[in-house]
């Protein structure tokens, strides 16, 4: 059946894709000897009658050329061999976070590049500004069959405006206005306050704001569709929501049809293909956003090309825990599922599973590539982080949290535990470095090394069909996620240190209705803010006496410990104070001496107690760097720098 799918699409769509490739500069990269770099623009078309571009949400309302094709161009770098003839086959695709690329980089980027693999960025995202070093795309907007503006509710919110301050952004870093007002009009708006993420709403009345900046200009100030103008100025205290009725939605969804469709010509052979026929395997990695953005890409259907071909040999979606809401009328690309944002909606897991807690059919992100038999090979990486503050929980056991939901073979799953979102810079430093936002001071613990390796791993899996190492993950079954609270952790009490409990951010069941496509993150919302059905049980990482996790792939410096590492933090002051900090992580570095941790009270024992001496420490850190080496998750290059690093450091000197 799948054959016979992938047939019937090459014929329905042979003049879709890639239209045109102009690259606009080359220059020799400096940092990598032998690679030069280009920079340009890709135009595509889109058949919106085509069943894997129907899944677009508005995309039937978008205009089209006299072809019956929607258009759309995206900006793209290259970085490549000078000659071709050096190159790997291999091309590895970086999806770019909020614009930015890492494929000039360090890290495994700098390793792809003395392998000789072509590494490859381009814009997805219609709502990012055009800037240097930035990759951004065009798309069509959404009209009514009329030519008139398709419209729809939307929400902002702001929270700690600086004491008097007269404006605030109601749209997110270095995007632009994607969700202009129907109405500049705040009585056909809304705006309230709260004191409190759970205290009543306070309504504020429309003739005490405006959609203007007032930076330069009293209130009302300039009309702006981006800002707010309080007349008296914001109060930090409050919490202000703002909704209101915006106009002519981007298409957003194209953007996963225009990283298909680049990759899928930059494989094949012919006329504008800057690589020539050099390609026979392509690979995509995304950090956070951008690793959100690869999973819904598989949930859409997009690793399957418009010939039927499968795009991605091999994945790496790095600390993304959700679906991105993108294929949403007036979505918000650059969102982070914070309060009233969708994207832990639909499926998270990759394998098929029903949840009938939210009433959900049986499914999950790879069931249309299972169905084509276009799905890559997958490397799975994230933290601690992931779990507080991005609800990873149900994607390892479900919306019910009672059992582990198993792993299909084309999956490994890896856990860097105790880091923050990203891990930390790394180093064997023992006072730690303070944090202005929170209580605990910022977790050092890195992940790079593991997921260098883990790279690597891939590379072999997906070109040699090398097994990489058996995942490696906390499960339930063998008591490793338990409930988020200092109890059941078995977190230790340390004096003057927080804990745990109610650090954490919840999830929610939402109704955003009835147009919303739940399972695929898709559609149009209608209600704003959307109604919170129940609150659902997430698990995290049971941890040792000295507060560490224990599952996963422990790093030099966790097996070898200076401190409590954890991937939550409390924030320390302002309107979420006491809450956790979106992202971050913590440190609770140990006493030096027995004497002085006896004298403080602190359960954990101290680095004399633990080590003795620095030369003892030195070889702790050299017995775990070997172990990870032969385990394939540290390359030995890492190993040998950690090491030299540990025999620097001050430890017990």
């Amino acid at each position: 059946m799948a054959t016979i799918l992938r047939i019937l699409l090459v014929a329905s769509s042979l003049q879709a894709g890639v239209v045109k490739l102009t690259v606009e500069k080359t220059e020799a990269l400096a940092s990598t000897p032998g690679y030069e770099k280009l920079a340009g623009r890709f135009f595509g078309e889109l058949d919106p009658r085509h069943p894997l571009n129907a899944v677009i949400t508005d995309i039937e309302l978008a205009p089209r050329n006299a072809r019956g094709m929607v258009e759309y161009s995206a900006t793209f770098t290259i970085l490549k061999p000078k000659d071709m003839s050096k190159a790997s086959g291999v091309l590895a695709y970086q999806v770019p976070n909020r614009g930015t690329a890492g494929i000039e980089g360090a890290g495994f980027f700098a390793d792809f590049r003395t392998r000789g693999h072509v590494l490859v960025a381009s814009g997805w995202q219609a709502d990012i500004a055009p800037g240097p070093r930035v990759e951004t795309m065009t798309v069509p907007v959404a009209k009514n069959a009329d030519g008139s503006s398709i419209t729809g509710p939307v929400m902002a919110r702001i929270a700690n405006a600086a004491a008097g301050s007269s404006t605030q952004s109601i749209i997110r870093g270095r995007v632009t206005g994607t969700a202009t007002p129907a109405s500049f009009d705040t009585s056909k708006a809304a705006m309230t306050k709260r004191l409190s993420e759970e205290g009543a709403r306070i309504a504020v009345r429309s003739s005490d704001w405006a959609f203007a900046d007032c930076a330069q200009t009293p209130f009302p100030g300039k009309a702006d569709g981006t800002k707010i103008c309080m007349k008296g100025g914001f109060d930090p205290a409050y919490l202000y929501e703002v909704t209101y009725i915006a106009k002519d939605p981007p298409v957003h969804g194209i953007g996963f049809a225009a990283t298909r469709d680049l990759n899928a010509f930059l494989r094949r052979a012919g006329a504008g293909n800057p690589l020539g026929a050099a390609i026979h395997h392509l690979i995509a990695q995304g950090n956070s956003q951008s690793g959100n953005y690869l999973r819904s890409f598989l949930n859409l259907g997009f690793n399957q090309d418009e010939r039927g071909a499968r795009v991605f040999d091999g994945m790496n979606p790095n600390i993304a825990p959700r679906q991105l809401a993108m294929n949403i009328r007036f979505a918000a690309p650059s969102g982070a599922a914070e309060m009233y944002e969708p994207g832990s909606d639909g499926v998270l897991w990759w394998s098929d599973w029903a949840d009938d807690v939210r009433g959900r059919k049986v499914g999950g992100l790879l069931s249309r590539c299972n169905a084509t038999e276009t799905c890559p090979k997958i490397v799975e990486t994230f933290g601690s982080a992931e779990f507080y503050s991005l609800r990873m929980s149900p994607n390892l056991v479900g919306t019910r949290a009672d059992a582990d939901i198993p792993l299909p073979p084309n999956v490994r799953r890896y856990y860097s535990p105790g880091v923050q979102h990203g891990g930390g810079a790394g180093g064997f430093e023992v006072a730690g470095r303070a944090a202005n936002c929170c209580l605990l001071a910022s977790n050092p613990n890195s992940s790079a090394e593991t997921n260098r390796a883990l790279m690597a791993a891939l590379v072999d899996w997906v070109v040699r069909d090398e097994l990489p190492p058996p995942s490696r993950y906390p499960r339930l079954d063998r008591g490793e996620l338990v409930a988020p609270a200092q109890a059941a952790l078995g977190f230790p009490e340390i004096p003057g240190q927080p804990m745990p409990d109610g650090v954490l951010v919840p999830f929610y069941d939402y109704d955003f209705g009835s147009g919303f496509r739940k399972a695929d993150v898709s559609g149009v919302v209608s209600m704003q803010p959307p109604v919170i059905r129940q609150t659902l049980p997430m698990l995290v990482p049971r941890v040792d006496a000295d507060g560490n996790e224990m599952a996963g792939v422990r790093s030099v410096l966790l097996e070898a410990p200076l401190g409590t590492y954890t991937g939550w933090s409390p924030i320390a002051s302002g309107f979420f104070k006491g809450q956790i900090q979106a992202l971050g992580g913590g440190y609770i570095p140990f006493a030096k001496t027995k004497a002085a941790r006896v004298a403080s009270g602190d359960p954990r024992l101290s680095l004399e107690e633990r080590y003795g001496t620095h030369e003892n420490y030195v070889a702790r850190v050299k017995a775990a760097a070997e172990r990870l080496v032969g385990e394939r998750f540290l390359l030995a290059d890492d190993a040998a720098r950690l090491v030299a690093q540990a025999e620097q450091s001050s430890v017990l000197r």
